[in-house]
């Protein structure tokens, strides 16, 4: 049985020595034929020196460079792809991922499941503002999209090969991995933890707008209802007008002063003006991503692989 652990690194170089320390006695238990795989952003900080210097105590650590910044998306994938385990655990090195969840994630394999998602019950050390995004951004995608992410849950998780394999197939240039294994499917379950707080450090990640990126992701890329609200939006607005018009017309008619000035067409106009904009972003959105999958690039570009073998 090989066990690969993927992790993506940037700007990390003080929580990986605290991470091999914790991990290693773990996968010692559970089987001596495991890898550990940094994926790994160009970083200015001595990320891949520590990285290379803990290769040389132990072959079985192994380092996937960039040839610049994917970001941590990419990474991930890139780590789940060059990976050659009978299953794959994708988790952070800054230990909010604790490695003591590998024993109930590899039973629950070997139990017969091909994912198993460690789902956070407490979020220690997170601003309000990112837990009420993400709380929303679930209940948001999981009512409109295509696929179900179980909530609270994110790229923390067990894969078996066959998972792995069809991930990679799939050619998606975003990169949202919980959405991509929910397209996969197979037979999945639920490990509830409490996550800690970082270990060391501060997140290279932006709280706010990572988080924001990530929903619009899940729901751009999995639903196309988004689309069908804007067209919604324009009925209602256009039978709204028509009302008006029919009201204004009535009382005209029954000799009804009402008032009709400048204050009235700006109101209209900017409501309409905003439906329409909103409208076009949301099209923006849909053409944008269908642009990146066209466009086919590398999702990422290696620089440097170190413990791979040719093929």
């Amino acid at each position: 049985m090989l066990l690969s652990i993927v992790v993506p690194v940037f700007r990390e170089e003080k929580n990986i020595p605290e991470f091999l320390r914790r991990i290693r006695p773990i996968l010692g238990e559970i089987t001596q034929d495991y890898e550990i795989i940094f994926s790994m952003d160009p970083s200015p900080d001595r990320t891949e020196e520590v990285v290379l210097e803990e290769r040389e105590k132990d072959s079985r650590i192994k380092l996937l460079k960039f040839s610049r910044r994917f970001g941590q998306p990419m990474a991930t994938l890139a780590g789940m792809e060059y990976s050659r385990g009978d299953a794959v655990i994708v988790m952070d090195v800054d230990l909010q991922d604790p490695p003591e969840l590998i024993h109930d994630m590899v039973n629950k394999w070997q139990q017969g499941y091909d994912v198993v998602l460690p789902q956070r019950r407490a979020r220690t050390g997170e601003p309000w503002l990112k837990k009420l995004v993400a709380g929303t951004g679930y209940k948001v995608i999981n009512k409109i999209a295509d696929v179900k992410i179980p909530p609270n849950t994110g790229d923390f998780r067990l894969m078996t090969r066959r998972v792995i394999l069809e991930v990679v197939k799939l050619k998606e240039s975003h990169g949202f991995l919980r959405g991509m294994v929910a397209v996969v499917g197979f037979k999945q379950c639920l490990i509830p933890f409490d996550r800690p707080a970082r270990f060391a450090g501060e997140t290279n990640y932006n709280r706010f707008f990572g988080s924001l990126r990530i929903g619009f992701n899940g729901i751009f890329c999995f639903s196309t209802y988004a689309l069908t609200l804007s067209t919604q939006f324009g009925f209602v607005i256009a039978a709204a007008s028509f009302l008006i018009a029919m009201t204004y017309l009535g009382m005209k008619l029954a000799g009804f002063p009402f008032p009709i000035g400048n204050p009235t067409m700006v109101i209209l106009i900017l409501f309409m003006g905003g439906i329409q904009l909103i409208s076009v972003g949301i099209l923006g959105e849909y053409i944008g991503r269908i642009y990146e999958e066209v466009r086919a690039r590398p999702k990422f570009i290696v620089d440097r692989a170190e413990g791979f073998k040719a093929d």
